[in-house]
């Protein structure tokens, strides 16, 4: 069953990123101050990936004159955002489905976070290339998801730092380890190189990487 449907699982999600990925509530801040670096105080953000509300939640509590669209496949997982988000909720918009669902915009900014290492890679340079097309020029886009070294013995390493992390962090080895197997056998994760190419292909310019927390990395660009 897809986690992302499974009622518990969500129920569970807020957990499961403070605990999985390296320094999360810091990746948050990074994007968010990233972000503010060009957009206004009264800017629009497009928000990919919304499920769960955890980081339109903490980008509105910095920015209370900002306002958020926010896109997700997973209607139980927008639920799940209604909820975390509270009294926020009257300055976003969410929307089910995928990049198609989104708002032409123009948009001041995007973010898409611990999303693309679920999608294909050619459906990832098109799904990069309609938030462009949707951002105002020169605004900031802010991705991170898992990407590593692809090459011999190198996912095998990353994929067990990443479960060794996880069980330092308070989860049961074996749910550890469950996890990893399932991470290396459903998710089209990419080299870091080609998440870059990526991005440009899609027609982002003065792409840098700003973060790395073992098996994931978070990368800033500009439409």
């Amino acid at each position: 069953m897809d986690a992302f449907s499974d009622q518990q699982a969500v129920a569970r999600y807020a957990e499961g990123p403070p605990r999985l990925v390296p320094g999360f509530d810091s990746l948050q801040r990074m994007v968010m101050l990233l972000l503010a670096e060009h957009a206004s105080d009264d800017a629009r953000i497009l928000v990919l990936g919304a499920g769960g509300g955890l980081e339109i939640k903490a980008f509105a509590e910095a920015r209370p004159g900002w306002r958020f669209d926010g896109v997700d496949p997973s209607a139980e997982m927008l639920n799940l955002a209604k909820v975390t988000l509270g009294s926020l909720a009257d300055r976003v918009c969410l929307h089910h489905g995928l990049i198609d669902r989104a708002p032409e915009g123009p948009f001041d900014a995007a973010t898409c976070i611990l999303t693309l290492h679920f999608v294909e890679r050619d459906e990832r340079l098109r799904t990069l290339g309609e938030i462009r097309r949707r951002l105002k020029p020169g605004a900031p886009l802010a991705v991170a998801h898992f990407s590593f070294p692809q090459g011999a013995g190198e996912r095998e390493l990353w994929l067990a730092r990443y479960a060794a992390f996880a069980v330092a962090s308070g989860v049961e080895p074996a749910q550890a380890e469950k996890a990893r197997e399932a991470i290396a056998g459903r998710l089209p994760i990419l080299a870091p190189e080609e998440d870059e190419q990526l991005l440009r292909e899609a027609g982002f310019g003065a792409v840098s990487q700003f973060y790395m927390g073992f098996a994931f990395r978070g990368w800033v660009a500009y439409a």
